[in-house]
């Protein structure tokens, strides 16, 4: 008979390192003797579901996953001690020094984390990798982790395939409404049961034709359908595509806004051969993971609920945001993109039709191997940076703490600006030695950009010196009863920083950030200023 292990879930705490949330203390017990005629005495294990940790459940669920459900064992999500920046111990190897870090911390697989995560924020997740590498599979587990069966969970997968219509993918209208229909609105319609559902799953995305792309935007970005004017509202959900490369191949292009939508990218990282007995012993044991996850891992609507709003609970210090913010302030300036300074960005270059990597290259005013913005061809959205706080927000919750690190910050950028930031591999910087292959590996690029931007903001000393954030907080404290000398006074200081600025002070993506904000700064003062002299 084969021999097959358990699969059980870890005994908490599964983080001993993590510094429990403070508990209110429990109250006195007072005997009452009306007690001894309800029933049995309640047991811990009766009450521990509603007690219990959220961030601890998570992590159990993904030690179950990641030790008998998806053979990952890579750990490219790397944290190190605290208050250690660096791992115990790095090697190189082979002819290009391959670099192997060995942290010193609790890390993780990227494979199993991001999906995870996606789940916890009720996001969009696309899990690129060549066939056979477990992606489906993967959804599927977070599907039942939800509470739904494996039969609901296979049946809801939208297949996708060159003849794929809005009619398979949303639902059709009832044929005796359509002849017996006096208007639109006496039509009803047959959702398809997936619409309802808390975990999305889209198998092969990038085969559904053009239009069908559009009705499964729709429902993907404003979580709704709609069919001859009736209209489905679709609960908030975990979405989970896949797709064979990330290239743009397949049936047909994705439209970009659609690719917008998606929030994290995670790749399948090949099959670790040393693992084949694990294989064997499923086969052997005809056991499939998904067919026997625990029940005390699988999370209920209520506490995906609660789990997504104690992610959003988790707090970014705010020199940690002032770090991001200058990270993402380095991508969208293009001095050549216009005259006024407001309309120096890449955009402005690529809504005219021309070629931003031909404008970066024609650029002789700044150093191109030293500006990370000459790296890219677009800036960040809004939608990338909310999602880049949310993501930031969970990995620093599932690790059990109540403010984000900047670890995490390094750790999780990769996944979600992977589709959002568009490379320029014409950039001088890819040409330095040891950096051709960043032009391939674009987690370890984001992730070399995020350090590049970090010691740059060390050598400018902007935690300690950062005069457009003094002039920020001051401004922030309102203007209620501010008298016209010290608005003045507020507006001599804006000119003269800018006029100190604008002799010899060379113009990259961070400062004409604050030179934007000192504007904006100094019409508000200016409005006040005329208010106050006209009536105020």
């Amino acid at each position: 008979m084969p021999f097959f292990k358990p699969f059980r879930v870890p005994q908490a705490p599964t983080n001993p390192q993590t510094t429990e949330a403070p508990q209110q203390a429990a109250p006195v017990p007072v005997f009452d003797v009306s007690k001894l005629f309800e029933g049995p005495i309640e047991t811990a294990s009766a009450t521990a579901p509603d007690k219990a940790r959220l961030d601890e459940k998570l992590r159990q669920a993904y030690f179950w996953i990641v030790n008998y459900a998806i053979i990952s064992p890579h750990y490219d999500i790397e944290y190190n001690a605290e208050g250690s920046r660096s791992p115990s111990q790095s090697l190189r190897f082979g002819d290009t020094g391959s670099m192997l870090n060995l942290p010193s911390g609790q890390s993780y697989s990227s494979y199993v984390l991001l999906p995870l995560l996606t789940f916890a924020t009720r996001r969009r997740c696309l899990l690129v990798g060549g066939p056979g590498r477990g992606k489906t599979a993967s959804a599927i587990l977070m599907g039942v982790l939800a509470g739904y069966s494996i039969k609901d969970v296979k049946r809801s997968i939208q297949h996708g395939q060159p003849q794929m219509t809005i009619a398979d993918l949303l639902g059709n209208p009832l044929p005796s409404d359509l002849v017996a229909a006096t208007s639109m609105d006496n039509i009803s319609i047959s959702w398809r049961k997936w619409l309802s559902m808390r975990v999305k799953i889209v198998d092969e995305y990038n085969r559904i034709p053009t239009r069908t792309q559009s009705a499964l935007l729709t429902v993907m970005g404003d979580g709704y359908a709609e069919i001859l004017d009736q209209i489905y509202e679709c609960p908030e959900s975990a979405w989970y595509l896949t797709a064979n490369d990330d290239a743009g191949g397949g049936t047909y292009q994705v439209i970009e806004a659609l690719k917008d939508r998606i929030d994290v990218v995670v790749k399948a990282l090949p099959f670790n051969t040393r693992f084949l007995g694990n294989l064997l012993e499923r086969i052997e044991g005809g056991v499939r993971p998904e067919e026997i996850m625990p029940d005390e891992i699988v999370f209920t609507e209520a506490e995906c609920d609660r789990l997504e709003r104690e992610i959003l609970s988790v707090a970014v210090p705010a020199p940690l945001r002032r770090r991001l913010e200058f990270f993402a302030s380095q991508f969208e300036f293009l001095d050549g993109a216009g005259e006024q300074i407001e309309y120096k960005s890449k955009d402005t270059a690529k809504l005219a039709g021309s070629d931003v990597g031909q404008a970066i290259a024609q650029d002789t005013g700044r150093d191109l191997v030293r500006d990370t913005g000459s790296q890219t061809r677009n800036g960040l959205s809004v939608r990338a940076l909310m999602t880049a706080l949310v993501y930031i927000k969970a990995a620093a919750y599932f690790r059990g703490n109540r403010q984000v690190e900047i670890e995490d910050m390094r750790q999780l950028l990769p996944f979600v600006l992977h589709d959002k930031l568009s490379q320029n591999p014409d950039s001088p910087f890819f040409d330095a030695p040891g950096n051709t292959v960043l032009r391939i590996d674009k987690i370890s690029w984001i992730r070399r950009l995020f350090d590049l931007s970090c010691a740059e903001y060390d050598r400018l000393d902007l935690d300690r010196d950062d005069p457009v954030a003094r002039m920020l907080a001051e401004f922030e404290l309102g203007l209620d009863n501010l008298r016209d000398r010290d608005v003045r006074g507020r507006l001599t200081n804006i000119e003269r920083l800018l006029s100190e600025w604008s002799r010899g002070r060379k113009l990259y993506g961070h400062v004409q950030d604050d030179i934007l904000t000192l504007k904006y700064l100094h019409q508000r003062y200016t409005n006040y200023l005329r208010w106050l002299q006209y009536g105020g």
